[in-house]
């Protein structure tokens, strides 16, 4: 084999490699990176509260919770909370309201991606009802608001007296 066979040969089997990474990266990582965070709680990934899962309230104690929103560049949207911090008790239900405008002239989706510090907090953070479940869809210069329903599992390691809920809202293939 000539020292040129032998150079296209290895060029075929590292652009294979390379095009194999990629493909490995674009459609099997993220399915695979999203249910590790649902099950794990890591990377600010809340899980869903069970049908049926009950807790109990700790009147003893109260939990600041904070909220951050943020909207991508790439995205005509204004999006705040209702209020920016609340504080409640471990096991007690709450709901907030989340406000977002469509700024353009056009119809926009968009998807909220969460993140919750400390990360120790994400495992005990449960929500029952979230915008940010789906992708969300606004008419030109329409108006929405969207719930966010939640308990803090009273499971949450004691040092912990704050937790931080961030919202991004990201631009997703437009529907049409």
């Amino acid at each position: 084999m000539t020292q040129t066979t032998a150079a296209r040969k290895q060029l075929i089997w590292m652009t294979g490699g390379v095009l194999l990474m990629f493909v490995f990266a674009v459609f099997a990582m993220p399915p695979i990176y999203r249910v590790f965070c649902e099950i794990t709680g890591l990377n600010g990934k809340p899980s869903a509260m069970a049908a049926g899962e009950s807790t109990s309230v700790d009147l003893d104690r109260e939990i600041t919770v904070e909220f951050i929103t943020m909207v991508d560049s790439a995205l005509p949207w204004q999006f705040t909370s209702e209020r920016r911090v609340i504080k409640v008790h471990p096991g007690e239900i709450h709901q907030m309201s989340f406000s977002v405008v469509n700024q353009s002239d056009v119809a926009v989706t968009g998807k909220a991606i969460p993140s919750v510090a400390p990360s120790a907090g994400a495992a005990h953070l449960k929500k029952t009802e979230c915008f940010c479940f789906i992708e969300q869809t606004l008419a030109a210069g329409e108006s929405m608001e969207m719930p966010l329903v939640f308990y803090i599992d009273p499971d949450l390691p004691r040092q912990i007296g704050t937790v931080t809920l961030a919202y991004r809202f990201y631009r997703q293939a437009d529907a049409g």
